[in-house]
């Protein structure tokens, strides 16, 4: 079981996702039945297999044959469960947005705000969160999660926003603690 993994138990007719939280750590997600049935995943490589035949494969190990040629590497694709094909796609491009897998910024999810590219080392994405905070991470380490500023699945409580350790404190002691100028 890895990042972005279905869970359902049967018995209890209970779905979970495994998500990373605001602290990087991996979670188990409560979803609904219709959101149980897909999976988001991210394009690793996109070739052309034995006879020309196009594939594309996934983050978690799949290989899906003939999928739409705009699908590129690094892009998103809804993966429906059930028949294992992709329902939709949303490219790596600026403005949507995503969450971090990887580094010191792991399980924060913010809006792709610039790419830097470097030639001969690694391309560097600057996100900005829904508080205003901005950072920037390696690209291999960012997830499309929706397009524009819509998940195209639920997030966890905090929804990827992490707190600084004062503001922490100032919510575990339940006081507003000064800030140092």
């Amino acid at each position: 079981v890895g990042f972005m993994d279905v869970i359902t138990i049967e018995k209890t007719d209970e779905h979970f996702r495994l998500l990373y939280d605001s602290k990087g750590r991996f979670t188990v997600h409560r979803i609904s039945k219709a959101e149980a049935s897909y999976k988001l995943c991210r394009v690793k490589h996109a070739q052309f297999g034995r006879g020309g035949v196009p594939y594309i494969a996934t983050h978690d190990g799949r290989t899906i044959r003939y999928p739409d040629p705009d699908i590129k590497v690094n892009d998103t694709v809804l993966l429906d469960l059930e028949t294992n094909k992709v329902k939709e796609f949303v490219h790596f491009e600026v403005g949507n947005l995503a969450m971090i897998t990887g580094g010191a910024n792991n399980g924060r999810v913010g809006t792709v705000v610039h790419r830097e590219r470097h030639k001969g080392s690694f391309d560097i994405i600057h996100i900005q969160d829904a508080a205003g905070h901005k950072f920037a991470t390696r690209m291999t380490n960012v997830f499309i999660i929706g397009k524009g500023n819509k998940p195209m699945v639920s997030l966890p409580k905090k929804k990827g926003i992490r707190l600084t350790i004062l503001q922490e404190q100032a919510k575990i002691y339940g006081t507003a603690q000064p800030v140092a100028a």
